[in-house]
Formats: C-alpha cells, structure tokens, sequence
C-alpha cells in the first residue's frame, strides 16, 4: 500500500472511530481552512491574515493561525510574540500541539511555523502520521483556520493552497504582482484542479483601482483557463497609518481602529467569516493535512 492510500485509510478510521464514539456527531459544524497566498512577496500576506484574524475573533469567532511559510515564518512577530516551540517540534514528538501554540490577547491561536525549516515532502511518513493526530485536536477549537502560506509557486505552497478549503490570493495594482497571481493560479488549476478562488487587493489608492485588478486578473483567467472562477473580496487602501503599525511590531487593528484600512479589513473579515453555500472539502483538520501529504507522494 503506497503511502498516501495509507494516509487515507487512517482518516477514514479515525472519522469512523469519533463517529462511533459519538464525538462528532452528525450537524457538527467543522472548521472552515482558509488558504491565504500570494504570487509574489511584498504584497503584505501575512499582515492582512493577522489583522483578520484579529477583525474575526472580536465578532465572536474562534480564530486559528497555521504559519506555513515555512523557511520564513513571521506571524509570531507581527503579534509581538516570542514562541518557545514551533511546529518542528510537534514533527518529532516532543511537543503536543497544544503546547507549542501560542495565543495573542486578542485571543487568536497561533501555531508557529518555525525558521529554516525542511519543507513537508522531507517527512517521513510516520512524522506526518503523528503531525495528523495532533491536527486532530484542532477540530473542536476553531470556526475559522487560516493557512499562511509562503509566496510563490514552490511546492510547499502549492501543498497548502490545494488543500484548504478556500484558496484566498493577495496581489496589489504591480505588474508583476498580477502576473505572479495570474500564473500561481494557473498553476493550481492545471496540476491541482483547483477551480475557485478570491481576490484580496492591498495596498490601492481607490476601489476603483481595486476593481481593475481584478478585471485584470478575472479577464486573463476567462481568456486563457476554462472553468476558473476568482471572487472579489475587496480591497485595502494604501495607509501610512498601517505602514506605522508595522514598523511598530502591532496591527493597525489595535494602533489605528478608525483607519482607512482597519475599516477595510474589518469589511473584508466579515465577507470570510460567511460560511459559502458549498464548501470543497468537509473542513476536517485532519483530512486537510492528509490531502498535504497526499500530494508529495
């Protein structure tokens, strides 16, 4: 049995087995995985998923981190955080993922992604067999999981984007920002027949400039990829209030409340925070990581 039928019988086992336990009874509203990526670095990925993780969880919504950017990961910097622990060691059994999450005052979990790290096809399988059972215990502790994945189209981040259950891309009115979306998601629809995406515009001077990427991006996508749909999500102006909030190791969420962009953040968090009327998977933690490790076999 290869390694990714192994990976699949065990969900199906351990879904079969809470179903008898009766700890996820039928009605059970799972948590939705929300992919947030981008084609290119620079387009402030990481500061908008922290600011709406942020905007979410003062509406009453629980609100996970996965920092996936692994290599890179910076999450913990922009709450001001200083993790101990960090997924590696959830990998080698020396930590639960309990212990290694860390949670902002805002009441956002975070599970560090941890710095120069080995990207997730170096696992061995009973390494991805124990980060699955830890993903587990996620299931009960969360509405809304976002997936903080690197830039670009290496395969780690093309792992994660196919295997959430909504894809979200931030580009910004630069060319090659848009080109860099345009191919990520040409990517994803071609290798991982992923067919639905939204479109998440930073750093504009205007709606209407946010609209035009969009056209930009929308039109390529009809002209060249069949079957390819990109929502609108909104926008976030160009804020020097934000731009100050980072260099001060914040969100503008906290430091500037009113700004124009806290006001687009908080309108772009409500849209996410809207369950879709289809999901692509069943939001189950642990089927999101199998479809990860199913994909680098």
């Amino acid at each position: 049995m290869n390694q990714a039928k192994g990976l699949q019988t065990v969900v199906k086992n351990q879904a079969l087995s809470r179903r008898n336990a009766g700890s996820t009874p039928a009605g059970t509203v799972l948590p939705r995985v929300i992919a947030v990526t981008s084609g290119k670095g620079g387009v402030g990925k990481t500061n908008i998923v922290a600011n709406a993780a942020v905007a979410l969880s003062r509406m009453g919504k629980r609100v996970v981190i996965i920092d996936a950017d692994v290599g890179l990961a910076n999450i913990d910097i922009i709450f001001n955080l200083r993790p101990e622990f960090n997924i590696r060691h959830v990998i080698s059994s020396e930590k639960t993922l309990k212990e290694v999450m860390v949670q902002s005052v805002h009441g956002v979990k975070i599970l560090p992604g941890g710095s120069g790290f080995a990207d997730l096809t170096q696992l061995g399988e009973g390494e991805k067999l124990n980060l699955l059972t830890e993903f587990e215990t996620l299931s009960d502790q969360a509405d809304i999981i976002f997936v903080d994945t690197g830039a670009g189209i290496s395969s780690n981040v093309l792992y994660f984007n196919s295997a959430c259950d909504e894809c979200v891309v931030i580009a910004t009115n630069e060319p090659t920002s848009i080109t860099d979306a345009y191919a990520m998601m040409k990517v994803m629809s071609r290798e991982y027949g992923t067919r639905y995406f939204k479109l998440i515009v930073n750093m504009v001077d205007s709606a209407a400039d946010g609209k035009k990427v969009y056209a930009s991006l929308s039109g390529a996508l009809d002209k060249f990829l069949k079957n390819v749909v990109l929502a609108y999500v909104g926008y976030i102006p160009y804020d020097r209030q934000l731009q100050q909030a980072v260099q001060k190791r914040g969100l503008v969420m906290d430091y500037f409340p009113d700004s124009a962009s806290a006001q687009a953040i908080n309108e772009i968090a409500v849209i996410l925070g809207k369950r879709p009327l289809k999901n692509s998977t069943n939001g189950n933690l642990t089927f999101f990581m199998s479809k990860v490790f199913q994909t680098t076999t």
